[in-house]
């Protein structure tokens, strides 16, 4: 983000009115590489690519703020990696990791991997120490810590039906597993701040939250997902659940998150209701059924009766319910625009 877009976001988290009214998107590998003309492997495989691609973007679109911005990622691979998943790699659909154990017991006793060392964290801050010199000509900097939440990465670990099963059938050594992937956690947020001290952001991803129900989410997600977001002293916490996010909101002021990202079964003004009056939201046309696969006129639509039928604009950031999908053309995001005007 450039300087001006961060003390923008900043503004609009504290409760000042922004006028007009921004968008932003979460955009990565499931989007951009293909709207860039590249392909997927080619975006991971080379940094070149990478920079010119989400240079691409910025400058098309220069009045929308792209978050983190310049995500330095491996799709779900990167935190699944240190702890010895497999990743499949293809040359131009998204990469898999799989499971490395359905054994809760064995998963309780995993060593915490070292982030400096292991899976594909280091390549991570690697691509982004050799280009961060580029982003900076750009007027860009880097702002955020970014990472799979914790119940997404032991979901990609042991499958996520088995560890929901386990967060049941074994809370005690479910909550030892999610100990371990926490403090890993904490290690590389710390890290990717500790590289880059102009990180003032922290970015969670993770859609398993929105499988729990009330108890399980106090007990196996709450705790965790506020450890993970305390790693780093940020300015912007940033927490992205697509999947049922009714649990999770009111929650997410006392774990430390002032920026939401949801799913758009749910409407702004009752999320609003949940989240309560500090957390900005961001969202929330759908992102498929409209952006991707809508008309122009769709998408226009969409976003007007948005503006429409919110009965507030504090702390809102325009946008799709979840990360920009595979496939959105960019006649699409201009009448995403237009249709703000």
């Amino acid at each position: 983000m450039t300087n001006e877009q961060w003390q923008r976001l900043l503004a609009l988290l504290g409760g000042q009115t922004i006028d007009p009214l921004p968008a932003a998107f979460i955009i990565d590998s499931p989007w951009l590489p293909k709207w860039a003309g590249m392909t997927i492997m080619d975006y991971y495989a080379s940094e070149t690519k990478w920079f010119e691609a989400n240079m691409r973007v910025i400058e098309t679109f220069p009045d929308l703020w792209f978050l983190p911005g310049f995500w330095s990622e491996y799709g779900m691979c990167t935190e699944p990696s240190a702890f010895g998943a497999k990743c499949v790699w293809y040359e131009n659909e998204f990469p898999f990791a799989e499971t490395i154990s359905d054994d809760i017991e064995r998963l309780a006793a995993l060593k915490r991997p070292n982030p400096n060392t292991d899976g594909l964290a280091p390549f991570m801050l690697a691509r982004l120490r050799n280009m961060e010199p580029a982003i900076t000509n750009a007027g860009h900097t880097l702002r955020f810590a970014v990472a799979r939440g914790p119940l997404n990465i032991a979901g990609f670990l042991m499958g996520n039906t088995e560890f929901l099963m386990a967060m049941r059938m074994e809370p005690d050594k479910t909550h030892a597993f999610l100990r371990t992937i926490t403090a890993f956690l904490v290690d590389w947020l710390q890290l990717q701040a500790k590289t880059f001290p102009s990180i003032d952001g922290v970015l969670l991803l993770d859609d398993v939250v929105g499988f729990c129900g009330e108890d399980d989410f106090t007990s196996f997600a709450k705790p965790f997902l506020k450890q993970a977001f305390e790693a780093v002293e940020a300015s912007v916490r940033f927490f992205h659940n697509d999947a049922n996010g009714t649990v999770c909101a009111p929650h997410l002021a006392e774990i430390g998150v002032n920026l939401f990202n949801f799913s758009h079964e749910h409407p702004v003004n009752d999320m609003r209701k949940l989240v309560g009056d500090q957390v900005t939201l961001l969202g929330n046309i759908p992102p498929r059924d409209v952006l991707a696969q809508g008309t122009p006129d769709e998408v226009r639509n969409a976003v007007t009766q948005q503006l429409r039928e919110m009965e507030s604009q504090k702390r809102i950031l325009l946008s799709c319910g979840g990360g920009m999908p595979p496939g959105v053309p960019t006649e699409n995001i201009r009448a995403f625009l237009d249709g703000m005007v």
